[in-house]
């Protein structure tokens, strides 16, 4: 601005502003006209929109008011996408402050945690005794890890640390303040020595890590590989991530020179950034305590292993990387991959199978080495391993050998299975590989459902559509399912038919000599019912014999071998397995006749009236009437139906029996008259059976050409006077207890039985006296009921 510009903007800015500004404006006009004024002293005046230099802070005007409005309204929407992105774009705003050097980023972040303290939520949670959402833990994190950043500043002045560490103080004495590792507190840690320490190379490699550094609240290894992957880029300002880095940085521009003599021939930033990061992955650490720290150390893990594989690498980082496997394998206790680890160590799966991917193409030997080393799951095993015994005596004090509580190991455990498959993928065709894999997987992994996914996994891969299958690793699917069953064998899993149906295909795609194996070795792999109804029907179908284009030798071998088990399975359990074995036994006379025999011999002690039945049916529609009349005999000494129970699912059961009898003949029908005497007591039943054995002859649909002389059965002698006075008898006890207990609104329903009632006492030939004393006895006992006795007197007199 020229002169006359500059001279009506200071006279419009004390015109509007003039009960503020034109106290100063007399002051400085004052101090321009006094020749000996400070101002006067100096060239030139402050030029507040230039902003700092290049060694001075910044201190650009900071609106606290809208600052804490905009947290505020962002934490009461929840936490959801859209606020907890805006309250994310806060913490950048602060860190770009910090990188800047602006004094305000401290007063900003201030602002920000006053307001985290106040959410009402926290009292909430902690009243109700739950735990904060985890998009909500993750603010929280960024909130003290800029609190790191404030505090570990060096080029703060010590006033200011103290300050900000009273406030801190502050803040992590009120209730609400949530815990760092979302587990239990603590006091708070000193902050100046939050971060790892140097440590002599003698003490790295004889002590185990409690706190590791990956999953650590101040990330270091994350940090120093962002900053390393940062330095190599030449342009630092339009630096957004790590999607267009290559294993060949960028030649070292003017501002890294300074730095380029601390480094070795041949080294780079990347080298160093991925050496790093492999070294921090590696380390040997103590799993942490709590669900949210468990599983930041496993989302800290995946986050660094995804930046490395964003990274293609050259011959220099294959060098970095097998220089680095080989150290991880030697290292001792400092290494999550060294021989010896502390039960409670971190599992190195995830990390293991990224080394191993990247290592394949190169050296795969010390690829397997790595992946095998890595499977082990110390902390599932029931006591600590021997070999432990080098751990100090102050981490075996703090580290007890128990069974501790690791809320992400099923996570750990998938993590576990995916390195196992990845190495069943790789090792396909190489005999020695696949059986050290095996090996690995049979003695680490301790899930049934793992294996068995692994198991699954290697048979698609073997089976795959464009090439021949791959007998060897069909054989590791097998050997893998038969371990499956081995452990779930005596322990309830609800994909057991599941498994059980799919080693009986893994073992026809094996081969015949497979199927036959596992049916001789039935009863460590299977339970009777299932080596009945699942593995000897499918050995047995037709659908196998095609698939392994069997001979009529090699069909009866098969057969034969099911047939034992299947009889071994109806000796073992008859209540389940016979009606299975007979009908797998149905073409062998000797077979068939030896699971008949098994049948009877348990049918007095060990089988239900139910199974009887069921398996008499069976017997009847085979054609063997007698023998089904046999077993239904046996099936009426085990049933029991009383006066009420005219609904029973075995009704249908005894009706059919007494048919059998009465077809089969007079003699067959007399033996079984007094079982059901003995066995029904329900009224309407035994007069069921009684109308149908008076409409036919007996034997007139009887087999082997029996006939009969087509007489009608006299109900004046036995069996059928039997059978009609229990059936009188059941009326009677059925009508006392109706009537004990009666109400009116069943005294319409009561009369209708005393009709049905009626109707069987008039089938005897005094049966009219009987029912006329029966109602006159009824009348007597209880004229109480003087309305249901009336309604008696009206239908029957």
């Amino acid at each position: 601005m020229n002169r006359d510009q500059l001279q009506k903007f200071v006279q419009y800015l004390i015109t509007v502003h003039h009960t503020e500004v034109l106290p100063t404006a007399q002051k400085l006009a004052d101090e321009i006209l006094s020749q000996n004024s400070e101002i006067n002293q100096v060239h030139g005046a402050p030029d507040p929109t230039a902003g700092a230099s290049i060694d001075d802070e910044n201190c650009w005007h900071l609106d606290e008011e809208q600052v804490q409005e905009q947290v505020k309204l962002f934490l009461s929407q929840g936490g959801y996408h859209g606020s907890g992105k805006q309250l994310n774009l806060l913490f950048a705003k602060v860190r770009e402050m910090l990188k800047m050097r602006d004094s305000n980023g401290a007063r900003m972040l201030t602002l920000i945690t006053e307001q985290f303290m106040a959410d009402p939520r926290l009292s909430l949670w902690r009243q109700q005794g739950t735990a904060m959402t985890d998009k909500y833990r993750q603010l929280w994190d960024e909130l003290g890890a800029l609190w790191m950043c404030i505090v570990l500043n060096p080029h703060c002045k010590l006033e200011q640390k103290t300050s900000w560490l009273k406030q801190l103080k502050k803040w992590n004495g009120v209730d609400v303040c949530p815990w760092e590792d979302g587990n239990h507190g603590s006091e708070l840690p000193n902050l100046t020595n939050a971060l790892p320490q140097e440590l002599p190379h003698k003490s790295i490699t004889s002590i185990t890590n409690l706190e590791g550094w990956v999953g650590h609240p101040l990330d270091p290894v994350g940090t120093l590989f962002s900053s390393l992957m940062e330095a190599c880029h030449t342009d630092d300002e339009n630096f957004s991530g790590f999607s267009d880095f290559t294993g060949k940085c960028k030649s070292l521009e003017y501002q890294h020179l300074p730095a380029h003599k601390f480094l070795e021939e041949g080294e780079s930033y990347v080298t160093l950034a991925v050496e790093v990061a492999l070294i921090g992955l590696g380390q040997q650490r103590i799993m942490p305590d709590g669900l949210y720290t468990q599983e930041k150390v496993c989302r800290n893990e995946e986050q660094l292993i995804s930046k490395l594989q964003e990274i293609e690498l050259d011959d220099t980082l294959v060098k970095i990387f097998r220089k680095q496997a080989v150290f991880l394998l030697e290292a001792g206790p400092y290494s999550g991959l060294g021989e010896i680890i502390h039960r409670e160590s971190v599992p190195m799966h995830t990390f293991a199978k990224y080394l191993f991917t990247s290592l394949l193409p190169h050296d795969a030997e010390l690829a397997y080495k790595i992946a095998l080393r890595a499977m082990r799951l110390l902390v599932l095993e029931s006591t600590a391993p021997t070999g432990d015994l080098t751990r100090p005596h102050h981490i075996a004090s703090v580290v007890p050998n128990r069974y501790p509580r690791w809320f992400t190991l099923s996570h750990i455990e998938s993590q576990q299975c995916e390195l196992a498959s990845t190495m069943l993928t790789a090792a396909k065709g190489d005999v020695r590989r696949l059986e050290t894999v095996l090996e690995s997987i049979q003695k680490n992994i301790h899930s049934s459902s793992h294996i068995f996914k692994l198991a699954q996994d290697a048979f698609k891969i073997a089976t795959l559509m464009d090439s021949l299958p791959d007998i060897t690793l069909l054989k590791v699917s097998l050997e893998l399912g038969l371990q499956v069953m081995r452990m779930t064998l005596s322990t309830l899993n609800w994909r057991r038919r599941e498994m059980v149906r799919w080693l009986v295909t893994c073992a026809t795609e094996v081969g015949v000599y497979a199927l036959d194996s596992i049916m001789q070795s039935w009863f460590t792999l299977f339970t009777p019912t299932e080596a009945t109804s699942i593995v000897a029907t499918t050995v047995m179908s037709n659908s196998t014999i095609v698939r392994l284009h069997l001979d009529c030798h090699q069909q009866e071998k098969l057969a034969s071998s099911a047939r034992t088990l299947a009889l071994q399975c109806a000796m073992k359990d008859p209540q389940n397995c016979a009606l299975s074995a007979l009908t797998l036994c149905e073409k062998d006379h000797i077979a068939f006749e030896t699971a008949y025999q098994i049948v009877l011999d348990a049918a007095t002690t060990g089988m239900s009236y139910t199974q009887l039945f069921t398996i008499a049916r069976y017997m009847e529609h085979r054609g063997y009437p007698m023998r089904a009349y046999k077993l239904a005999t046996l099936a009426m000494t085990h049933l029991n139906l009383s006066y009420n129970q005219d609904t029973h699912p075995a009704i249908n059961d005894v009706l059919w029996a007494c048919a059998l009898s009465h077809s089969l003949g007079k003699n067959e029908l007399a033996a079984i008259i007094p079982l059901v005497v003995k066995s029904v007591k329900c009224a309407t039943v035994l007069s069921d059976i009684l109308r149908r054995c008076t409409l036919t002859t007996p034997g007139m649909v009887g087999l082997h050409g029996r006939r009969n002389s087509g007489k009608l059965m006299s109900l004046d002698k036995a069996p059928l006077r039997q059978l009609l006075d229990a059936t009188i008898g059941a009326y009677i006890n059925t009508t006392h207890s109706r009537l004990t207990h009666i109400s009116p609104r069943h005294y319409s329903e009561f009369i209708e039985f005393l009709s049905k009632a009626r109707e069987t006492f008039l089938m005897a030939h005094d049966g009219h006296i009987q029912f006329t004393q029966f109602i006159d006895n009824l009348k007597q006992i209880y004229k109480g009921k003087k309305k249901l006795m009336m309604l008696v007197r009206e239908r029957f007199g």
